[in-house]
């Protein structure tokens, strides 16, 4: 029997497929990703990032 998932789980799962589809077109367009890091917007190229 298959697990339901809750509507937060959902949220979550598209937040990351959102994510990730970000981050590969960026990677795929050369262009830097504006992120936020240590309480400051940093411009950081895909390609040098760990995001996934």
């Amino acid at each position: 029997m298959k697990k339901r998932l809750s509507l937060q789980d959902k949220a979550l799962l598209a937040l990351k497929e959102a994510v990730k589809e970000v981050v590969e077109r960026h990677r795929k367009s050369g262009r830097p990703m504006a992120i936020w890091r240590d309480g400051k917007v940093v411009k950081i190229h895909p390609s040098k990032s760990n995001l996934k």
